[in-house]
């Protein structure tokens, strides 16, 4: 009788090691998944990609295919089977569906994602009598008094009143004024323009 009870309690013991293995390998593997997973650059959905973004893209249970590549600077990505894919000017859902459509030819129902792993496009330049002159990558909705705070404020020899912004438009450049001591003083608040990727920020 005893040695019943000890062989159950012995099935039951292995039964509950088994388990204990098999529960550990299953959080092991969500833990690998979680790490593999890329870091995006950006949650917003409205995001368009532009030239030198670097993107993730992963097709479900196509290693060949998935990839992390850059945008080149004619705004199109590689990819096998597809070759040259347009990506600047999308978004990534717009980007993702083309690929799914593009890959239909070739595999049946595609799981296509991307991800933003690298934001490069949208810089902005600040450049003149400014405490940190360069190149800064530009926020979403950043206004130029965000972008002359970013590089550090005005030096003492600054002219405050003649900042100009240099932006190209449909092949040509124009010139948007910035009356830093009106905008302050809420004189002019229509001067404080939301900037584009791009654009350059002259401090005279």
């Amino acid at each position: 009788m005893k040695r019943i009870l000890i062989m159950g309690g012995s099935v039951m013991l292995a039964g509950l090691i088994v388990s204990g293995v098999v529960a550990n390998a299953g959080e092991e593997q969500k833990t690998q998944t979680t790490k593999s997973q890329p870091a995006a650059a950006t949650t917003d959905a409205t995001y368009v990609i532009g030239p030198e973004d670097v993107l993730n893209i992963d097709v479900w249970k196509e290693k060949e295919i998935s990839s992390t590549v850059p945008v080149r600077p004619d705004g199109k990505i590689s990819l096998p089977l597809l070759n040259d894919v347009q990506a600047a000017g999308l978004t990534p859902m717009q980007l993702q569906n083309n690929i799914r459509e593009g890959l239909k030819k070739f595999i049946a129902d595609p799981q296509v994602t991307i991800i933003v792993t690298q934001i490069n496009s949208r810089k902005i330049f600040v450049l003149g009598e400014i405490a940190r002159p360069g190149t800064f990558a530009m926020l979403p909705h950043m206004t130029v008094l965000q972008a002359i705070s970013s590089a550090g404020g005005f030096s003492q020899f600054a002219k405050e009143s003649g900042v100009y912004v240099l932006r190209t438009e449909n092949g040509r450049q124009i010139t948007l004024p910035f009356n830093y001591k009106e905008v302050v003083k809420g004189k002019r608040p229509e001067q404080n323009i939301e900037l584009k990727p791009g654009d350059t920020i002259v401090v005279p």
